[in-house]
């Protein structure tokens, strides 16, 4: 039984539009590996490690300087 990856559009991409941020600025923000990819595939709702969602969540955290939950930015 293969699991879905494709998730739908995540909570993450309402609240970078609502910033007016680019998946640029949170690789710009981060201070680990982080790419353009990785950031897109969390908004589009690609299933990803925890991992990589910390990443993305420090990034966002980072370029923002506000505190999120992985509950506010992924429903999976």
């Amino acid at each position: 039984m293969e699991t879905e990856r494709n998730l739908g559009v995540q909570p993450i991409a309402a609240i970078l539009e609502e910033l007016q941020l680019r998946p640029n600025d949170l690789v710009a923000a981060s201070t680990e590996q982080l790419t353009h990819k990785m950031v897109t595939r969390a908004a589009k709702g690609r299933r990803l490690s925890e991992k990589v969602k910390g990443k993305v969540k420090r990034a966002l955290e980072a370029a923002t300087a506000q505190t999120f939950s992985n509950d506010q930015l992924f429903n999976y």
